[in-house]
C-alpha cells in the first residue's frame, strides 16, 4: 500500500497548501511551481502527475475534468484528480485532505475523479 502523494495545481488556493504544511510534514505534497511545471497545460499536468504517482488537487473543475476524462477514455494512466470548488471553505479543505492522506492509499485513487465534499 502506497501513501497518497499530492500535486497542487497552480490555480489551487495556496492557503490550503500552507495550512497542510503547518499541520504536518509527514505527507508528500508539492505544488506545480515546486515541480517546475509553471504554466503547463492541464493535460501535461495530469501526465506528469501520472508518471510521478501523484493525485492532482485543483479548483479547475471545468477543464481539468475534461482532460482527466480524456485520459481515462484513452486508456492513459491517471493517479487521480481531486477537485475542490472555489467556494469550499479553506479550513474544511485542509481537514479533508489530511484525512484523505491519512486513511487512503494511492492505489485507491488510480483513475478516479473526485469532488469535495466527499
Amino acid at each position: 500500500m502506497t501513501p497518497v502523494r499530492f500535486l497542487f495545481d497552480e490555480d489551487c488556493n495556496a492557503r490550503i497548501v500552507r495550512g497542510i504544511r503547518r499541520r504536518t510534514s509527514k505527507f508528500d505534497l508539492i505544488t506545480i511551481h515546486e515541480s517546475g511545471l509553471d504554466s503547463a497545460k492541464d493535460f501535461d499536468v495530469l501526465a506528469h502527475a501520472a508518471m510521478e504517482g501523484r493525485v492532482v488537487v485543483s479548483h479547475d473543475v471545468r477543464t481539468m475534468t475534461v482532460y482527466a476524462n480524456f485520459r481515462l477514455l484513452a486508456g492513459l494512466p491517471m493517479a487521480g484528480l481531486l477537485l475542490i470548488p472555489q467556494t469550499y471553505p479553506v479550513g474544511q479543505a485542509i481537514e479533508d485532505l489530511l484525512l484523505i492522506a491519512e486513511v487512503s492509499t494511492a492505489e485507491e485513487w488510480q483513475g478516479r475523479v473526485i469532488f469535495l465534499p466527499l
